[in-house]
Order: C-alpha cells, then sequence, then structure tokens
C-alpha cells in the first residue's frame, strides 16, 4: 500500500467515491462522516493524511485541523472547501492545511493533490508551524499580519498578491504549473480570465525585480508555470 488516507466528509456518497478510487490507486482509506469520529480514528489510525471537509457535524474541518496542529501533529491535510467559502479556505491554510481542493471537483485531481502532498512531506522531518515566520533570501512572510518584506521593508501588495508570492515562496525551487496557481488562487471561475495570472506576476515584478523583463526571482517556465528562484549571493 502506498499509505493510509483518512477521508473526512458528511456526504456518504462522495465519501464512497474518494475511497473506491483511493484503494484502486493502491491506498488504504478510512472513512468518517463526522467530526468526532473522525477525530478518535485519527488518534487510533495515525493516517498518513487527512482530506477534511470544512462543513461537519459534531468537530467541524477547522476544528480538527487546528487542533492537530496544536497537539503538533503534522499529519498533511487536504481540505475540502464550497466554491464560495474563501475566507474558510485562508483560514484552513492559516490553521495549518497543506492544500485544498474547492467542491464540485474530479476526483482524478484529487488523487493528484493527494500524491503531490506527500511528496512534498516525505522529506519534512520537522513540524510545520503555519504562523512561523518564514524567511527565504531577502524575503520575510509573516503570515499572522498578511505581510510579506524585502530587504526589511513591507511589500505594498494586494490580498491576491499576497497569496500568490507566498505559495511561490513556500514553493521556492519548484515549477508550479498555470493550472495549478489558477485552481488555488481562482478556482477557474467562469468569470476569470486566465490571463489574470499573468497580469499578477508582472505586478509582483514590478514589485520586487530590478528589470522586470530580466526577472531573477520570479521565473517563467516556458510552456509549464512559475517558479520562485532564491537567491543566495547576496
Amino acid at each position: 500500500m502506498q499509505g493510509k488516507i483518512m477521508v473526512v466528509d458528511d456526504e456518504e456518497a462522495l465519501v464512497r467515491l474518494i475511497t473506491y478510487n483511493l484503494s484502486k490507486e493502491g491506498f488504504s482509506p478510512i472513512a468518517a462522516c463526522e467530526g468526532n469520529e473522525a477525530w478518535q480514528l485519527i488518534m487510533q489510525e495515525k493516517p498518513d493524511l487527512i482530506i477534511l471537509d470544512l462543513m461537519l457535524p459534531g468537530k467541524d474541518g477547522l476544528e480538527i485541523c487546528r487542533d492537530l496542529r496544536h497537539e503538533s501533529i503534522k499529519t498533511p491535510i487536504i481540505m475540502l472547501t464550497a466554491k464560495d467559502d474563501e475566507i474558510d479556505r485562508i483560514l484552513g491554510l492559516e490553521l495549518g492545511a497543506d492544500d485544498y481542493v474547492t467542491k464540485p471537483f474530479s476526483v482524478r485531481e484529487l488523487i493528484a493533490r493527494v500524491k503531490a502532498v506527500l511528496r512534498r512531506n516525505s522529506g519534512n522531518k520537522e513540524p510545520v508551524d503555519p504562523d512561523r515566520d518564514l524567511v527565504a533570501g531577502e524575503f520575510t512572510i509573516k503570515p499572522e499580519k498578511y505581510e510579506i518584506h524585502f530587504n526589511g521593508v513591507q511589500l505594498d501588495l494586494t490580498l491576491k498578491e499576497y497569496e500568490l508570492l507566498e505559495l511561490l515562496i513556500r514553493n521556492r525551487g519548484r515549477v508550479l504549473k498555470r493550472d495549478y496557481l489558477l485552481q488555488i488562487l481562482w478556482d477557474y471561475a467562469d468569470s476569470v480570465n486566465t490571463r489574470v495570472l499573468d497580469v499578477h506576476i508582472s505586478k509582483l515584478r514590478d514589485k520586487i525585480e530590478k528589470d522586470s523583463r530580466e526577472p531573477k526571482y520570479i521565473k517563467t517556465i516556458r510552456g509549464l508555470g512559475y517558479k520562485f528562484e532564491e537567491q543566495t549571493d547576496v
């Protein structure tokens, strides 16, 4: 088996669909449809990853996420959220969720996210504190204040610019595909032109690059997406 995956959602049909597909991929799924039951199973089974719905009877998804991180349990969490729950989504990430998927979603996409999160976390040996400042070269992320400082000066960023730059910095050295960034930050909303990502990248470059035409931090990877490169020779 590739790993033990906990699936928590109050929609039983959805739970059956997800667990069936996880089993086909070689995972060992465990299911719960209620928050208190889910908490007990997580403590007993110690899964390798948790797929966690926000809205649950009993202990809700945000409570479970918060309490796990409070107990220094760093099990990766993928949160399932409704399309319009942007505030809860951001709060979930702040509380320590590793990723989220917006309903309705493709099961294939969810399985891909599961594999990606497990890969990312396979080398992590220390617990991650989502509220702790993160320093990456000349950049400092202050999650509690929604601030990013560059060379000691706070950047003037919109919320989306903050989210985009934070995501790039936290995944520094990795290529983030355009589709992934659009899904995470804009949910592929019908009203969103895919050019919106390029516009936000351009605005960020204007704020952090000496020459936005020759960027050294946010690199374009042609045909794929973007990558943040931390500068170590400064």
